[in-house]
């Protein structure tokens, strides 16, 4: 089984929403208003965080890997085209 995290801009939820439920994934988990520093220098400061302007969200998706490679194909030009990242990692239920 693979763990799935995604982060992005808030703004573009919905798209990925669209990718997660075309690419055939059982569910997903959605942190809202993360805020922090990455590549590109700070995403969204605490006094944003009102608003949520400029905020992004952490989705965690679980699953087997014909849907991670499905995920992987359909995540690349949207992660490409709004920016953002995701990583793949292998896990086991408890």
């Amino acid at each position: 089984m693979n763990r799935v995290d995604v982060i992005l801009s808030e703004r573009e939820l919905e798209r990925l929403i669209n990718v997660i439920d075309s690419s055939g994934a059982p569910g997903y988990s959605v942190a809202r208003h993360i805020t922090g520093r990455g590549a590109h220098g700070l995403v969204a400061s605490e006094a944003l965080e009102i608003t949520g302007l400029g905020a992004n969200v952490h989705v965690v998706i679980f699953c087997e890997e014909p849907v991670t490679e499905a995920l992987r194909t359909a995540l690349r030009p949207l992660l490409a085209y709004y920016g953002g990242v995701a990583f793949v990692s292998t896990c086991e239920p408890i």
